[in-house]
């Protein structure tokens, strides 16, 4: 799907793999960011189609006082049972996509647009993007890294890993693989390359 002459990329990966210090290398260098976690909080805003129909899905109990998601209380609920999770999710889902490819159309044509989508494999978006990115690093990186940032045992920072596709099922989706297992300079040396390789000519 490419977009006059500019690109459209998927960019993905584990948890903790990295996913924003890639996204904002980007941004710096001048990609366009559409980031899924932003938009699914923001279709869910008060007033919103979206929040009205997780109310009455879910129930008053998942709203706050003052009328904005409480997102503690609806995660007890949909960690606690898949067919909540996945009535949440068709909610939520398809009005990320559409303010996403809303805000895909608004981008300049020539524009390198990247969209930072968590479950991109596990929703099955490979083939809506001319490049998937993949940032990749070894388990025990992240275990060390939720741990150190969310406060996790070493046990609920691997249950968070397995609870989403293998890295190889991630990999395998990949045109575009970046390595986050050093530090953040490497990091940013490899994400300028790929920038480097997406505007050589073809």
């Amino acid at each position: 799907m490419t977009r006059g002459a500019g690109l459209l990329i998927g960019l993905t990966g584990g948890i903790a793999s990295g996913k924003s210090a890639v996204a904002d290398r980007l941004a710096e260098l001048g990609a366009v960011i559409i980031d899924a976690d932003v938009l699914a909080r923001e279709v869910v805003a008060p007033g919103t189609p979206g929040l009205a129909a997780i109310a009455q899905r879910f129930g008053p109990e998942v709203l706050q006082p003052d009328g904005t998601l409480n997102r503690p209380a609806l995660g007890a609920v949909i960690f606690a049972d898949e067919g909540a999770r996945r009535d949440l999710e068709a909610i939520v889902h398809p009005a990320v996509r559409a303010r996403a490819a809303e805000l895909t159309r608004a981008a300049p044509s020539d524009a390198v647009v990247v969209q930072v989508i968590p479950l991109l494999v596990e929703t099955g978006q490979q083939k809506s993007f001319d490049r998937v990115v993949v940032v990749d690093v070894d388990a025990a990186v992240q275990v060390r890294r939720l741990v150190a940032r969310n406060g996790l045992s070493t046990d609920q920072a691997m249950a968070r890993i397995s609870a989403q596709v293998t890295r190889g099922e991630r990999l395998a989706a990949a045109d575009d693989v970046l390595d986050n297992n050093g530090t953040p300079e490497q990091l940013r040396a490899a994400v300028d390359a790929l920038w480097t390789r997406w505007h050589q000519p073809a």
